[in-house]
Parts: C-alpha cells; sequence; structure tokens
C-alpha cells in the first residue's frame, strides 16, 4: 500500500450514512436523470442513452423476479462485465442488491482481468459464487478451461446476453459443467434486460426466454418507410417492439432519435431494431438484427441461421456471417472464423460441414475466411461494422468459395 493513500471502507461508509437522505441534501425525483450509457454501437457508433431513476429501478426490480428463487442474502453474484456496461451495472448490480445477494467484483477489468477466466472455476469454487452473467464468447472461452476437481455446488446458474448464443455452444456448456444457462435479450434502451429465462421455468434453447414482468412486447409487420402495418401472428417474423417501465427517454442527441418510436392506441413502442417472433407459448425469438439482414436476390437472410452451422464445427471460436455487395444479387453472404486456440480447420472443410445445415439454397455462404482475431466491442459483441471494412479491404487471403 502506497504511504498516504486513503483506504474508505465501503461497509463502515455506509453503515455511518444516513438512511433517509443524501449527504449533498438532493432528492431524486423518478424522472430524474439517472443515467448515460453508451450503446453497444455493433451497427454503427455508439450513442449515448438516457434512463431515469423509474427506468432502473423497475427494471432490476423485473428481472430480479426472474432469477429470486436463485439468488438472496447470502448467495453471491459474480461482476465480471464492465461496470460501464448496462449488463454489469444493473444484472449484477441493482438487481443483486435489490435480492439483498453478495457481489464479487472480478478485479476492476473484470473478465479481461489477468487470470480470471483461467481460473474461474476455482474463483466460482472458492467463493462459492451462486450466478454469473456473461457473453457467449465468455461460455465459450469457460469451455476450454477444466471443470473437474471444484465444488461447483452453489453455482446455480449463468445469465447469458448481449449476443445470441448457439444452441450447440448452450447445450454442451449446461452438459460439461452441470451449470444452468439463462439466455435472454435486452438492450441499453431498455435499461438492460426485456426477456430471459425463468430460473424454475421452461427452457426452449434457441430462445430469449419470456418477457419480464410489465415488459410489453409486440411483433410488429411494418412497411418499407418504417410504418406499422400490423400486429404479426404468433411464429411470424417481424419487428421486435417495447413498451414498459424500462423504457428509455431518448438519446443525448435527439437526431438519433428520428424513427424510433412508433405510436400506437396512444403509447410509445420502442422499435429495437432487433427481428424476432413470439411462438404460441410466448417465448420470444430473435431473427437478427433489421441492419443485419443479407438480402441475396431478394431473399432475406438471417446471418444467425449460417453462423449456427458454423458454430456446429468443433474447431470454431467464433464466426460471423455479413454481405458482400454483389453486382447480380445485391448482396452474397461471406462467413469469418477464427478457430479455437490450437485447433486447426481449412476454410473448404467448414464450408462443407456447414452447407449440409444450411437449408436455404440462397443463404449458402459465397466466401469463407479465417480470421486471426474477430473484432469485438468492450463486451464481447462482434463489431460487423469493423468486418465489413476488413471484408472491404481483402487482398485475397486464405479463403474458400464453396
Amino acid at each position: 500500500m502506497r504511504a498516504g493513500l486513503k483506504v474508505v471502507d465501503f461497509g463502515r461508509a455506509l453503515r455511518r450514512a444516513k438512511t433517509d437522505r443524501l449527504v449533498s441534501g438532493r432528492i431524486p425525483q423518478p424522472q430524474d436523470i439517472a443515467s448515460i450509457f453508451g450503446t453497444g454501437g455493433t451497427t454503427g457508433s455508439p450513442k449515448l442513452a438516457r434512463r431515469t431513476h423509474a427506468n432502473e429501478v423497475a427494471n432490476a426490480w423485473m428481472a430480479s423476479r426472474m432469477i429470486v428463487s436463485g439468488l438472496g442474502a447470502g448467495s453471491t453474484f459474480f461482476s465480471g462485465l464492465p461496470l460501464f456496461h448496462v449488463n454489469g451495472a444493473m444484472v449484477t448490480g441493482l438487481s443483486a442488491f435489490l435480492l439483498g445477494t453478495h457481489v464479487l467484483i472480478g478485479t476492476p477489468q473484470g473478465f479481461r482481468g489477468a487470470g480470471v477466466i483461467d481460473r474461474f472455476w476455482e474463483i466460482a469454487a472458492h467463493h462459492r459464487v451462486s450466478a454469473f452473467s456473461g457473453v457467449p464468447t465468455l461460455f465459450s472461452a469457460l469451455l476450454q478451461r477444466p471443470v473437474a476437481g471444484h465444488d461447483l455446488s452453489r453455482l446455480a446458474f449463468g445469465i447469458c446476453g448481449a449476443a445470441p448464443m448457439s444452441p450447440e455452444l448452450l447445450d454442451q456448456f449446461q452438459r460439461t459443467t452441470g451449470v444452468k444457462v439463462l439466455e435472454g435479450y435486452g438492450l441499453t434502451e431498455a435499461t438492460c434486460v426485456a426477456s430471459v429465462h425463468a430460473l424454475d421455468g421452461v427452457q426452449k434453447i434457441g430462445s430469449v426466454g419470456i418477457p419480464l414482468p410489465f415488459q410489453a412486447v409486440r411483433i410488429a409487420i411494418l412497411d418499407e418507410r418504417g410504418g406499422f402495418e400490423r400486429t404479426a401472428a404468433a411464429d411470424e417474423i417481424g419487428a421486435v417492439l417495447l413498451n414498459g417501465p424500462n423504457i428509455f427517454q431518448g438519446y443525448t442527441d435527439v437526431r438519433h432519435d428520428a424513427g424510433l418510436w412508433i405510436e400506437l392506441a396512444g403509447e410509445r413502442w420502442l422499435d429495437t431494431g432487433d427481428l424476432g417472433l413470439v411462438d404460441a407459448d410466448g417465448f420470444l425469438w430473435l431473427k437478427g438484427r433489421s441492419k443485419d439482414v443479407i438480402i441475396r436476390g431478394g431473399h432475406n437472410i438471417d446471418p444467425a441461421m449460417i453462423e449456427d452451422a458454423f458454430y456446429s464445427h468443433a474447431a470454431v471460436e467464433l464466426c460471423a456471417a455479413i454481405g458482400r455487395p454483389d453486382a447480380h444479387a445485391g448482396e452474397v453472404p461471406v462467413v469469418y472464423v477464427q478457430l479455437k486456440p490450437g485447433a486447426s480447420a481449412e476454410p473448404a472443410e467448414l464450408a462443407a460441414h456447414a452447407e449440409g445445415r444450411i437449408h436455404e439454397r440462397a443463404a449458402r455462404p459465397k466466401a469463407v475466411h479465417l480470421i486471426d482475431v474477430m473484432p469485438l466491442t468492450a463486451v464481447g459483441k462482434v463489431h460487423k461494422p469493423s468486418l465489413r471494412r476488413i471484408d472491404d479491404a481483402r487482398d485475397g487471403g486464405r479463403g474458400a468459395e464453396p
């Protein structure tokens, strides 16, 4: 410890603090802006989202209802995602506090801290961790670390969000570790979480669970200008619209609000930019981002369909399908693959493996390329704008054209 460095015991400071007022004397109101978070930026430049105290308290309570049976006083929630990201701040922050749960912060760098992923199973056993939250790339990385020999009897579940998790990875993780995975869906504009599998509920692998309490979800068919035409039928793909007490107040730059809201019967709905469907049981299934859809000769192709086929290959660590401009078809799908450490596979082998699992002919990729390091955001999402720039600048590289 450096001489002269003041150390504050957070618990002791809390016990000394007055519980009915802030030291400053300010009285926060529900509609006051509580935070401004940057969006993920996976489809372009990040935007700054304004959220109120009411938004954050509501969403923390809504999310906590889905996992309350697995957490509570005396349990421990491992916090490994950045605290500047809504998942880290809300799921392993405010929601955990509402449940009276201990929060174990895995170094200031979270999962990126030295040794955290390599020793995660040891950390979970030693601190009797009850739950953690992560992204698909984290779950994949944890599978590469031996789990045998660690007492994980207290580890009830892991929450996966921020990006879709392939059904193969989810199933393999649950079978290998014995830890249940609750896949969910959320966005900064919904404060954090919109849907998730309930800990004690039915699990439909491939879906992102059911809407949280008081979270209204509507699948809408929109016209070419983004206007509302009708509500989709069960199992019909459309735009995912959200309404509820957790929906944010808009961006700091109001120009970014253009096309964001849809007015229906006097209520304002958020157009998330995601495509999805709700099945007859009320489960939400994501079908891609509207901006990520690949349009090949009039066929709308969901990149996730292609990516799931590649993820089923044992050597694949990360993959992403993007649209490449094509003079004849408008766009053609191409796939970039990052292999697992120590694994080997040629693009032609990967293409052949995936071809039989992609049932739409138009969705079969025009090219498959290996990439040493997939471009990711700070929380582990594939950054497709960067990947498109890489593809634009390609000079032949190592790849295969089926």
